[in-house]
């Protein structure tokens, strides 16, 4: 049996095949609820990111190019970015635990303690920052705030803010390299 390609099916999908969507939906939905919700947190919210990130795509609001990238990248960049623009409706902030949609996952189970595992050890490290250097990681990764935004924000020139983003992501590359070894 040939399955169809991701590609494939968006150009039929965009074509008004709804069985294209409905295939598309049924392999990423459970993969965009879980990413979802790393950043709500909330079921129900989870839900209307993923309903929104399929209209968005279905009515052509969002057009994905070949050219830049897989399908499966964009599909996540419009989830991550229909979550905090759900975060910013609800004036919420995002979580950066790692969670299972109902513990169904098809994963082995060594993958999802990896993942856990890596999270925390991020987490730690993040923690293990400066304090000024750990607002700006949570800005910019897990708030999801441009640097012109955290400039404006923090009242201070965007090139300033640009060369302390680079500083924290050395730190925290040290420190991530340090608990490898």
């Amino acid at each position: 049996m040939h399955t169809q390609s991701d590609e494939s099916l968006y150009h039929q999908m965009r074509g008004g095949d709804e069985q294209a969507l409905e295939t598309l939906y049924d392999k990423y939905e459970r993969l965009l609820f879980s990413f979802a919700h790393r950043f709500t947190n909330n079921d129900r919210l989870s839900e209307e990111v993923i309903q929104e990130v399929w209209m968005k795509i279905w009515n052509g609001r969002v057009d994905f190019n070949t050219e830049k990238g897989k399908f499966s990248s964009w599909v996540l960049t419009i989830t991550r970015n229909a979550a905090l623009d759900c975060l910013r409706r609800e004036k919420r902030q995002p979580t950066i635990e790692i969670e299972e949609r109902d513990g169904g996952f098809d994963e082995p189970v060594e993958r999802t303690v990896v993942q856990r595992e890596t999270a925390s050890e991020v987490r730690e490290a993040v923690q293990a920052l400066k304090p000024e250097q750990q607002e700006l990681i949570e800005l910019v990764y897990f708030k999801g705030l441009t640097q012109q935004q955290i400039s404006d924000q923090l009242e201070l020139p965007l090139g300033t803010v640009k060369t302390r983003i680079r500083s924290a992501i050395q730190a925290l590359r040290k420190l991530l390299e340090g608990r490898e070894r």
